[in-house]
């Protein structure tokens, strides 16, 4: 073998293989669960047997979308901000725009809190 030729090795066995049967219906449910935490099909069904937290792609993707829109929360919240800086009461008084940006931070609090419920309870 010279330096620049890989081998590859041999396939590692993890053990004995465990037949499980199931209908088509199942195969299927199974599959898609499998799909949507990211994982082969025996490797789902390996941490299910084993009690192992599984974590769905959806529930992840989700968080991220939630922290995008906690982002756009805060930069309409930042112009609000900004604009009742430079505007001093004009086309809104300054009471009604500082009470819409409590709402934002309670928004932004609360989309906080729904991403960590997801994130953490899913490990």
């Amino acid at each position: 073998m010279t330096g620049d030729t890989k081998e590859k090795a041999p396939a590692h066995r993890r053990g004995k293989p465990i037949e499980v049967w199931v209908t088509d219906e199942e195969k299927v449910a199974i599959t898609e669960k499998a799909e949507e935490a990211g994982m082969s099909r025996l490797g789902y069904l390996r941490a299910l047997g084993l009690n192992t937290p599984i974590r769905s792609v959806v529930d992840l993707t989700a968080v991220a979308d939630l922290a995008k829109v906690n982002g756009d929360l805060g930069r309409v919240a930042g112009l609000l901000k900004l604009w009742l800086a430079e505007k001093r009461g004009q086309g809104a008084m300054p009471t009604d725009v500082e009470s819409m940006m409590v709402e934002f931070r309670e928004l932004q609090a609360g989309i906080r809190q729904k991403m960590s419920a997801i994130v953490f309870t899913r490990k």
